[in-house]
């Protein structure tokens, strides 16, 4: 729970706990209501989506601070609000049967804004070299199942746990506006255990305290980060007798939020005894995050014992 946030979020609103609740149900009633593809999308009033970047965020129009004749003094929006993100589609061409039929089929990914490429596969018998071998997407569909997929349970070995391969490349971004480099990528797992429902994240790539940080001042990153991470990660705790699901999430390095580009902009300085102008409150509690890290995530791909994966 974040201190800046009016209340404690409740945890039915995480897309998570709705995953895990849908393979108990699944236990129960047959069918799992919750077998959904992830994405992200902005949530603006202001008819402009996909305007994700932190340093231009003009605030969401109605949905934050109101928008009216004249600008809002401050800062431009409500600080635990955020600029939204973007969906992706792995589709075989961009065409609307084609971008439909990804969708259907769950073959989608989510970012918090940046355009973060990224594939997912799951399966039983893909090469713990594949990240080195040049083919990972192609031996992928051919080995396994892309992220919104089913583990194909006739397929499955008991003494061995189904591998997953991701892969991620940094947002090339531009000359003005530069990417991120990216820090780790994790795998995320859900599962029910005795009839009580379970989850682990684990890190698959990447190094979590590589000493990345940000200056404050200038908003310039600083420290190591990755152009491109992959791994083929194995279950370790896998047990072929309960469900699961899979998915797996980028990070990048630590960037500046929107609400500090603006505290920067407006030269806040926190340390006068009058405290911040108004409307820059914010700027000054050090309850709200200077950062934050840029993300992905994907669809998940789902494990059912005796399911009727392909």
């Amino acid at each position: 729970f974040l201190p800046f946030l009016a209340e404690a979020p409740d945890p039915r609103s995480f897309t998570r706990d709705a995953l895990t609740l849908g393979l108990l149900q699944e236990a129960s009633l047959g069918v799992n209501p919750f077998k959904f593809g992830l994405i992200a999308s902005t949530d603006t009033h202001l008819g402009t989506p996909g305007a994700v970047a932190e340093d231009q965020h003009p605030g969401h129009g109605g949905a934050g601070a109101p928008a009216s004749e004249e600008l809002p003094v401050g800062l431009p929006d409500d600080v635990e609000f955020n600029p939204g993100g973007l969906a992706a589609i792995w589709a075989e061409e961009n065409s609307r049967d084609a971008l439909y039929a990804a969708l259907h089929r769950r073959e989608v990914y989510g970012t918090s804004g940046p355009r973060i490429p990224v594939r997912f596969f799951g399966g039983w018998d893909l090469p713990d070299d594949l990240c080195e071998s040049g083919s990972l997407v192609e031996t992928g569909y051919a080995r396994g199942v892309p992220m919104g997929g089913d583990l194909p349970t006739a397929q499955a070995d008991v003494f061995a746990p189904p591998a997953f391969a991701v892969s991620a490349l940094r947002d090339p971004g531009s000359a003005r506006r530069p990417g991120t480099a990216l820090q780790r990528i994790q795998i995320v797992k859900g599962w029910v255990e005795k009839g009580a429902t379970r989850e682990r994240v684990y890190d698959v790539a990447g190094d979590p305290a590589n000493g990345a940080d940000v200056d404050l001042a200038t908003c310039e990153p600083r420290g190591p980060g990755a152009e491109s991470l992959c791994s083929v990660w194995r279950d370790p705790d896998f047990d072929p007798g309960e469900r699961a699901f899979y998915y797996a999430r980028v990070l990048e390095n630590p960037s500046c939020r929107w609400s500090t580009w603006i505290c920067n902009a407006n030269a806040v300085r926190c340390d006068g005894a009058s405290g911040p102008a108004e409307g820059f409150e914010a700027c000054c509690d050090p309850a709200v995050p200077r950062t934050l890290q840029e993300r992905a995530w994907t669809s998940p791909i789902w494990y059912t014992p005796g399911g009727a994966g392909p």
